[in-house]
C-alpha cells in the first residue's frame, strides 16, 4: 500500500507493547501520536533513533504527546531492547505471520522493497508520521536520516500544539560549483606574475669567443716556429786596422 498523505486518516491499529499490552490508536483521540516506523532492534541507526527519542521525551510529554516506535520484531526483542538502553515510551510489534506481511506497516506504506549488496527483499523503509488530536496526519518524514531527526518532530509538535503553521520541510541546498575563471584572464595572471626575460647580447659575446679563438691559434703557431738565432756582427773596419797593426 502506498504512504499515508499529510491531510489524509491515520488507519487505525491495534498492536502489542513490549510488555504485550495491547495499544491502540483510538485510545489517544484527544492528543498528538508520534508513531515512528523503523527496520530492526539493536542495529545502530535504529539505536541512534531510539535513544534521540528517549532524550528528548519529556519535552513531548509537555505538548501531551504520546511517542510509539513500531518494527516487525517480536515482544521479546522489544522488551531486550527497552531493557538495554533504558528506553521510556513504548515499542510495539507488528510481527507478521508466517509468510505474510507485517499489517500496520503495510497499512501505513512503510513495508517496501529494498536492496543491499545486490539482494532485493522487503523490509520497513525509516518513516515517522505525526498524528494530529483529530486523527489526521498532520506530517509525514519520508526515508528519515536519524541525525537531528527527533529534534525535527519535536519543532512540528510545538507548532501543532500550539495551533501554529507547521515549519517547512526544506529539501537539503544543492551544492553550487565554484565559478570558473575565464582563460584569458588565467593567461594575463600568468605572465603578469612572471617578469619577461632581459635579452641577451649575443653578438658581443661571439666577437669574444671570435678573439680567443684566434689568439689560441696564434699562440699555437708561435710555439710550432724555430726560435731565430741572433745574427753575427761582422767586424768592423777600424777593428780590423787595431788588429792589423799589433
Amino acid at each position: 500500500m502506498a504512504l499515508i498523505n499529510v491531510g489524509s486518516r491515520a488507519p487505525t491499529f491495534e498492536l502489542p507493547d513490549q510488555q504485550g499490552d495491547v495499544q491502540r490508536l483510538a485510545d489517544h483521540v484527544g492528543r498528538p501520536v508520534v508513531l515512528y516506523f523503523y527496520p530492526k532492534d539493536d542495529t545502530t541507526g535504529c539505536t541512534a533513533e531510539a535513544c534521540a527519542f528517549r532524550d528528548s521525551l519529556p519535552h513531548f510529554q509537555s505538548a501531551n504527546a504520546v511517542v510509539f516506535g513500531v518494527s516487525p520484531d517480536s515482544v521479546a526483542s522489544h522488551r531486550a531492547f527497552i531493557d538495554k538502553y533504558k528506553l521510556t515510551f513504548p515499542l510495539l510489534s507488528d510481527e507478521p505471520a508466517q509468510g505474510d506481511s507485517p499489517e500496520v506497516c503495510q497499512a501505513y506504506g512503510v513495508w517496501q522493497e529494498k536492496s543491499m549488496y545486490g539482494r532485493t527483499y522487503m523490509g520497513v523503509v525509516r518513516t515517522t508520521y505525526l498524528i494530529d488530536p483529530q486523527g489526521l496526519v498532520a506530517r509525514r518524514w519520508d526515508k528519515v536520516s536519524v541525525e537531528g531527526h527527533a529534534q525535527d518532530v519535536l519543532t512540528s509538535l510545538q507548532a501543532l500544539a500550539a495551533g501554529q503553521p507547521l515549519p517547512p520541510q526544506d529539501a537539503p541546498a544543492a551544492k553550487k560549483p565554484a565559478p570558473k575563471k575565464p582563460a584569458a584572464k588565467k593567461a594575463a595572471t600568468k605572465t603578469a606574475s612572471k617578469p619577461a626575460p632581459a635579452p641577451k647580447p649575443p653578438a658581443k659575446k661571439s666577437a669574444q669567443k671570435s678573439v680567443k679563438k684566434v689568439s689560441k691559434k696564434a699562440a699555437k703557431k708561435a710555439a710550432k716556429k724555430p726560435t731565430a738565432k741572433p745574427a753575427e756582427k761582422k767586424p768592423s773596419k777600424k777593428a780590423s786596422k787595431k788588429s792589423a797593426r799589433r
